[in-house]
């Protein structure tokens, strides 16, 4: 089905950010996130709390993205989702509304999956960013999930290797709270290696056979390094800060990229996209985009709005899925786990 005037009303509920976004086909005319800033004081995101603060700001935020996509509702063709995976509160709010909306509309419903839209955000179309050919590696890397995932088509996706226990995201916010930094604390750790010396302090990369990553023995032993090393010196992390968060990153770099590596290697696959949150993180945008001189790869870096949760990368995928026509009824059911 092919139809030049599509336009898609995203929208993404997932956790704690509530985002719209508008798409004209594959192009994003709104993309409009509401933070919710509340689960700094608890650090970390309280459930209830964000489902709460979502019911507040998904009716402001979906009107802020029609108007500054300047069309009316009227105009929609079709409303897209998160149906998961997610927190359960948190999506329902999104669901609930978007059930409701294409209702009241009479046009078709789209659920997708949030970890394929990380992987399809890179189909924006975007000025200066170019896409992917089919078959890619996309590398989805994010506060709940790591994954090697083999993409051979738009719904065609396998994942060939993922965490055993933490992801990535959790492994760089336990070790900046390990260093008395604020949640969200990868940002900061980022912040700090960027003028540190990645090689001031060695910490053993997880011996984890295949394709899965570990990163729950790292935690533990960058716990166990600072200790030691405050009982020595009160004031080492004041002191060595930088230092400490460039090494922090700097291992965390090289076990992404060593299983990069031997995912490629295994699959022949020289084309590698990277996607979620922790995929704006300087470090690891540097060592993919060195990648292709070292290895000759073709590699792609998100646009850096593209990279958090946002609902333009759900729209994206809402525009494939309404092309092949794949549409939802009103029983459709928000999970908190949900598989590719």
């Amino acid at each position: 089905m092919q139809n030049s005037e599509v336009f898609i009303l995203a929208i993404e509920s997932s956790c704690d950010d509530t985002a719209a976004a508008v798409l004209h086909n594959d192009k994003v005319l709104s993309n409009v996130v509401a933070n919710q800033h509340i689960h700094a004081q608890y650090g970390g995101v309280v459930p209830e709390l964000a489902s709460r603060a979502h019911q507040q700001n998904i009716v402001p935020v979906i009107d802020a993205a029609l108007r500054q996509a300047n069309i009316s509702k009227e105009q929609l063709s079709a409303i897209a989702f998160t149906q998961g995976p997610g927190l359960m509160g948190s999506l329902l709010v999104g669901s609930s509304f978007a059930k409701s909306m294409a209702l009241a509309l009479a046009i078709p419903l789209v659920s997708v999956n949030h970890m394929q839209a990380h992987i399809l955000a890179h189909f924006i179309d975007e000025e200066g960013f170019e896409k992917p050919c089919f078959p890619f590696l996309a590398l989805t890397i994010s506060g709940g999930h790591t994954q090697i995932v083999q993409v051979n088509d738009f719904f065609d996706m396998t994942i060939i290797g993922e965490t055993t226990d933490d992801a990535v995201g959790e492994a760089f916010d336990k070790s900046a709270k390990i260093l008395g930094l604020p949640y969200p604390g990868g940002p900061l750790v980022d912040k700090h290696a960027q003028v540190g010396n990645p090689k001031a302090f060695a910490f053993t990369k997880p011996k984890v056979p295949g394709l899965n990553f570990s990163f729950s023995g790292l935690k533990t032993a960058i716990l166990y390094f600072v200790q030691k090393k405050k009982l020595e010196n009160p004031n080492f992390i004041k002191e060595n800060i930088n230092d400490i968060c460039a090494s922090i990153q700097y291992t965390i770099v090289e076990i992404l990229m060593d299983k990069l590596k031997l995912a490629v290697k295994e699959t022949g696959i020289k084309q590698i996209a990277i996607g979620g949150g922790v995929s704006a993180n300087s470090g690891i945008r540097k060592a993919i985009k060195d990648a292709e001189q070292k290895y000759d790869w073709k590699t792609f870096v998100p646009k850096f709005e593209y990279t958090t949760d946002n609902a333009a990368m759900i729209g994206i995928v809402g525009y494939q899925k309404f092309l092949s026509q794949q549409f939802e009824t009103a029983a459709v059911v928000s999970k908190a786990r949900i598989q590719f």
